[in-house]
Parts: structure tokens; C-alpha cells; sequence
């Protein structure tokens, strides 16, 4: 009996020590323009169920700095190693936001990667207007939004038609002159990087997505979804994201 006792607690130990890599990584989720926290609802499930704390940031896409004080806020606040993973316009965010020792990782979910002193909206002039691109429209304020007719062709055109019409009606409109804001840094050149291209992509051209992920040296995967892999393929997604946590 004592045996049994001394080799049950053993084995406890020893499971404890193996999920405790997991619970000492948090995962924070940065979501893109046209888009807030709950475009990861799919992925956090997941991640959450292999033991990993998880934070989607609110991003109030007024600015860069902005974004990435609201980012940078959440990093701040973890205890543990973080992942940062960016989509669209918020792989621009982590790139400046990313720099803290407790990032182990940067993932790149069908984003952008500039380096310093780059702004994101010159980061596409060699390559054709993507489709979803030339439906922006502005308001008074000067805030970009996507019509949901282009969310439903451009943004998110393989998922349901009821989810794209959630995502077109929660969508977070973007200020225009944060395509203007510069990098200071790059924080991509001092972290371990993934990136997951969308082969399919109508907002950001697949090419240069690709030409991203060589830039910055990222481990890479391709998949055939449109602009929110998260949604359309979230395991997937959750796939990459746990191989950096697990680095």
C-alpha cells in the first residue's frame, strides 16, 4: 500500500510538471482593424482547454499608439512568458508592442510585419489593390468601415453567411491616419516568429504575406482561408500558436 501511495504521488508530481509550462503562458490575441476581441472566440476555446491562460486585447484603433499602449497594458500585467499574436493590422501592433522579455514569441496571423520606421499603409504599394481594400469607406470622423456585403466577399467570404454578418456588425472601425503612424521598432528581429499566410486573402495580398514571413524568418504555415483564419480554421490556427508557446 505504501508503494502505491509513494508511486501515485509521483506520477501526480510528475503531471504537474508537464502541464506547467502551459499554465505559465498566457497567450494574448491582438486583433486586427474592422474587428475587436471576440474575432478569437473560436481559437481561445482551444487554447484554453490545453491549459493556457488566454487574453484578447480591446484595441480602440484610434492609433498605433494607441493600440499598442492598450497591448503593451496586457503584457504588463501577465506573470508568466507570453505569446503575442497579432492578425492584420495587428501584426503592426505587436511588431512595436513586442519588445518586453516575457514575450517568448511573435505569431503573425495573416498580418502585417513591417520593420522600424515603416507605416503600414505603404507596406502594399508594390502589389495590387487587394478586392476588400478599394470597398473602404470613411465617415465624418474619418474612421475607415467595411460595407457587409464586402465583409461577406472580401474579409470573411468562407465562413457561414450568419457569422460574417456578426463579424460585419461588430466590426471596429479603424482610424484612417493609423495607416500613417511609423514603427519605432521591430520587435520581430530580436523574437522567435510564426506566421500563418492566407493563401486566400482579399484584404492583404497572399504574396506579400509570404514575402512578411521571409522577411522576418518565421516559422511558416499556409493555409486556404480567406482573411480570418481564426474563424474559418481556428485548430489550425491553435495549432501554431501553441508549437510557439511550447518553444
Amino acid at each position: 500500500m505504501k508503494r502505491t501511495l509513494i508511486a501515485s504521488a509521483l506520477f501526480a508530481a510528475t503531471a504537474f510538471a508537464q502541464a506547467a509550462p502551459a499554465n505559465d503562458t498566457t497567450i494574448v490575441l491582438v486583433h486586427g482593424a474592422f474587428a475587436d476581441g471576440s474575432s478569437w472566440d473560436k481559437v481561445i476555446p482551444i487554447l484554453q482547454a490545453k491549459g493556457y491562460k488566454v487574453v484578447a486585447v480591446q484595441n480602440p484603433l484610434s492609433s498605433l499608439a494607441d493600440d499598442v499602449a492598450a497591448t503593451q497594458r496586457v503584457v504588463d500585467a501577465q506573470t508568466g512568458k507570453v505569446v503575442l499574436v497579432g492578425h492584420s493590422w495587428g501584426g503592426t501592433v505587436i511588431t512595436e508592442a513586442g519588445t518586453s522579455d516575457k514575450i517568448k514569441a511573435l505569431v503573425y496571423v495573416a498580418a502585417f510585419a513591417p520593420s522600424e520606421g515603416e507605416a503600414t499603409g505603404n507596406l502594399g504599394k508594390d502589389y495590387a489593390v487587394p478586392p476588400g481594400i478599394a470597398t473602404l469607406q470613411a465617415d465624418a470622423g474619418g474612421y475607415l468601415w467595411l460595407p457587409a456585403d464586402s465583409v461577406a466577399k472580401n474579409f470573411a467570404q468562407d465562413v457561414p453567411a450568419a457569422t460574417a454578418r456578426l463579424i460585419a456588425a461588430t466590426q471596429g472601425p479603424i482610424a484612417a491616419k493609423a495607416f500613417s503612424d511609423t514603427t519605432t521598432v521591430a520587435a520581430w528581429k530580436n523574437k522567435a516568429n510564426y506566421y500563418i499566410v492566407a493563401s486566400k486573402d482579399r484584404m492583404i495580398a497572399p504574396e506579400l504575406e509570404q514575402a512578411f514571413a521571409k522577411k522576418i524568418n518565421a516559422v511558416t504555415t499556409t493555409l486556404p482561408t480567406g482573411h480570418v483564419p481564426m474563424v474559418s480554421q481556428p485548430a489550425k490556427v491553435a495549432e501554431v500558436i501553441i508549437a510557439a508557446a511550447q518553444r
